[in-house]
């Protein structure tokens, strides 16, 4: 019995309670981080659209080329992570992220300005997020890994859900002193990270394999079952606002994102250890059974049907993104930044996807005057797809016996992450 308490995991109060000053620090830029940017970057289709007279056109393609490299880049953002370090990774993401943000200013003088200001803070993101994750559990043992990635998803959902509460009434009013609070919050959030230590967890160099090419060493499950996830989250991401809005009211709609905000926040964290020790089928069975549900309930069109759905929704997201990252951090060679830039490549190849094949459904769907069987192919395909991922079991790279040899110690070991395990 004192053996069995000895080794149980401790709870996540006394896992957070772990953390470093200089990790406390990143954690509260991953709240203030996107909340300046969602205090923009949700209201950049009325302000491209109104403000500066751009055609819905044409804002569609702008949002959609900025939404690809703000996924996609993050492949780009770890290797150079990989390369340069971590905190000098994220401090030049930021630097980009914060020179976009000044464009946005100045574009409300010269309006085509504005183009090449959202894709530089889309470039600074991609950059910034699997550097700013490598950072959070570099030298984390495995155990508190998820509590870790879970309170980071639980802060940036937080500065998610707040932005556009604080930034709604300004945008179209008063954007220059929106674009100019955004600005400065960024500038001192940027020397915070410039201050960051380059020891306590460290700018850490090339892994054991070295650096290799984008997707050298790619966890091909993890990555494929993050595409597919993404795919079908964006169904719900892409088209609930038309759906909704349509049956309820704007309001209503934010109520519906404001309570999947939430549930990140309350939900992931206490659950993180139960996602990390569940076996990785089963956690694919119950994500992608709880975004089946959703999406299904979603097609009653009711109040409670749209909040119910969400919800179920959010759920079974909870379950997979974590899972997705831990799962490719176990199975990866490659160091932490690079998988998780290469799990962020997954999410914007999923979400590209999903804006054009499900973007002619939903349309169909509108020509036809019903809507609601949208959701229900999108609830279909939830559970038709994910068995095809596991048809196919790709074999897990492993670190070659001779860097095992003699007890050796290495970045990985360091990292106290042995790549498949």
């Amino acid at each position: 019995m004192p053996d069995e308490q000895t080794h149980r995991p401790p709870g996540l109060r006394q896992t957070l309670a772990t953390l470093s000053g200089p990790l406390r620090f990143l954690l509260f830029s991953s709240f203030l981080i996107p909340l300046g940017s969602f205090m923009v970057l949700p209201f950049m289709s009325v302000f491209l659209h109104e403000r500066l007279g751009m055609g819905l056109g044409t804002v569609g393609v702008v949002l959609a080329v900025a939404s690809l490299v703000q996924f996609s880049g993050g492949v780009v953002g770890g290797a150079m992570a990989e390369r340069v370090g971590l905190r000098r990774t994220m401090v030049w993401a930021l630097v980009i992220r914060t020179a976009g943000f000044i464009g946005l200013l100045l574009a409300l003088r010269w309006p085509p300005l504005a183009v090449g200001a959202l894709v530089l803070t889309c470039c600074g993101a991609a950059l910034y997020l699997p550097a700013n994750k490598a950072y959070l559990v570099n030298g984390v043992d495995e155990e508190r890994r998820p509590a870790f990635l879970s309170a980071g998803n639980a802060a940036l959902n937080a500065g998610m859900a707040v932005g556009p509460l604080i930034a709604g009434p300004f945008v179209l009013s008063s954007p220059g002193w929106l674009f100019l609070s955004v600005t400065g919050l960024f500038v001192m959030v940027t020397v915070g990270h410039a201050r960051l230590p380059t020891e306590a967890a460290g700018e850490t160099g090339p892994t054991v394999h070295g650096t290799g090419g984008l997707l050298a060493g790619i966890a091909g499950l993890p990555f494929a079952a993050n595409a597919l996830a993404f795919y079908l989250y964006f169904h719900f991401q892409h088209y609930l606002a038309v759906y909704a809005v349509e049956r309820t009211s704007s309001q209503f709609y934010s109520l519906v994102l404001l309570l999947c905000f939430v549930l990140v926040i309350v939900v992931q964290p206490p659950a993180s250890g139960l996602i990390r020790r569940m076996p990785y089928p089963l956690a694919l069975a119950v994500g992608f059974a709880g975004l089946a549900a959703g999406l299904a309930t979603l097609a009653i069109g009711t109040t409670w049907a749209l909040l119910a759905g969400g919800a179920l929704i959010t759920l079974g997201d909870i379950v997979l993104f974590l899972k997705n990252d831990l799962e490719a951090l176990r199975r990866s060679p490659r160091s932490d930044a690079v998988v998780f830039g290469q799990q962020r490549l997954a999410a914007g190849l999923g979400a590209c996807a999903s804006g054009v094949l499900g973007g002619q459904l939903y349309g169909l769907g509108q020509g036809l005057g019903d809507t609601g069987w949208f959701w229900l192919l999108a609830a279909g395909q939830c559970l038709l797809l994910p068995p095809l991922l596991l048809l196919r079991r790709p074999g897990v790279r492993r670190r070659p016996p001779s860097d095992l040899s003699k007890g050796a110690m290495t970045t990985d070991d360091t990292n106290r992450r042995v790549p498949g395990r």
